[in-house]
């Protein structure tokens, strides 16, 4: 099993910035990769981006590429979302997950069987 906790989120303001935190514990070692995803009220949960785990190699959805940065500490198992130039669109539950699995594309919620509890993003006009 792998924990996840979320935590950064909160209030800013439109062309503002959030780093977000995803801790992991637990069976950590297993993760090949770990993505943020996101969530707005009415919406289905939405794919931010991944990092594959051993070689942090990042992949983003086209309406955060070039604003939004993945990365991670090896070292004590945590992954980041930073977050720049925030549009009221940006708001949302903000999920971290990971998976263990061999996927083709690590784009969809379906590949990832554990997940934090979100953190909230509220970017106001």
């Amino acid at each position: 099993q792998v924990q996840l906790v979320e935590s950064g989120g909160g209030l800013v303001q439109a062309g503002g910035s959030l780093r977000l935190s995803c801790a992991a514990s637990g069976r950590t070692l297993s993760s090949r990769a770990k993505a943020w995803f996101r969530q707005a009220p009415g919406k289905e949960r939405e794919f931010v981006g991944y990092i594959m785990w051993s070689t942090a190699t990042t992949y983003y959805s086209g309406s955060v590429k070039g604003r939004f940065t993945i990365s991670r500490d090896y070292a004590t198992n945590t992954m980041y979302l930073q977050m720049n130039s925030l549009k009221p669109e940006d708001t949302a539950v903000y999920f971290c997950a990971a998976s263990n699995r061999y996927l083709s594309d690590y784009g969809v919620s379906s590949g990832y069987d554990f997940w934090g509890q979100g953190t909230q993003v509220t970017v106001s006009s």
